[in-house]
């Protein structure tokens, strides 16, 4: 099963993969720690806000590919490299479940819905549930929050990640105008 899966992505699909998610780690230390200015005095986790402008890769990336199941592959590369490095955001062999968790989530919710990074609206559901997904997982993992602090940082990952879905989609726009009419960016 699984590599009748596989065998549906060709390798243009993988790279594509591989490079959203060499992007997202990119730029995750550059853009937490500009987060944590605003998030440091609400005493929420800055991944919280930031997350979402690292997890539109992965919006960005099905949005390419046109292919289900992209978002959950991109975050499983993810997690690979952050442990396969150390780098920063790697919690360790829990990284396999912080970092794949929010693909699947929002692979998922797409499918439920039937859409494909189709539309702003679509766009904006896939962003926000990767960031929820990721906000849930790390603080099981690492943070514990009681309530009150949980609640304002999901409802935070839920505008960041619907924000960086949207910007997924207007560089999506942009991809899909300038391509020629041979070439393959999905168009759901």
């Amino acid at each position: 099963m699984l590599q009748k899966f596989m065998d549906g992505f060709s390798l243009y699909h993988l790279i594509i993969i591989a490079l959203m998610a060499a992007m997202g780690i990119a730029t995750k230390p550059i853009i937490v720690p500009l987060a944590h200015i605003i998030t440091g005095p609400l005493f929420i986790p800055s991944g919280a806000v930031a997350g979402g402008f690292y997890m539109m890769w992965l919006v960005l990336g099905f949005g390419i590919t046109g292919k289900r199941g992209t978002m959950t592959l991109i975050g499983l590369v993810q997690a690979i490299l952050v442990i396969a490095t150390g780098i920063v955001g790697s919690h360790g062999v829990m990284s396999l479940l912080t970092y794949t968790m929010p693909g699947i989530l929002a692979d998922l919710g797409l499918l439920l819905i039937r859409h494909r990074v189709c539309c702003l609206p679509c766009s904006f559901v896939a962003g926000m549930l990767c960031n929820i997904a990721g906000t849930i997982m790390v603080n099981f993992v690492y943070f514990r929050l009681p309530l009150i602090p949980l609640v304002l940082s999901l409802s935070a990952a839920a505008l960041s990640g619907g924000l960086g879905g949207m910007i997924a989609y207007k560089i999506l726009e942009q991809i899909r105008k300038f391509q020629k009419p041979d070439q393959n960016v999905s168009r759901a």
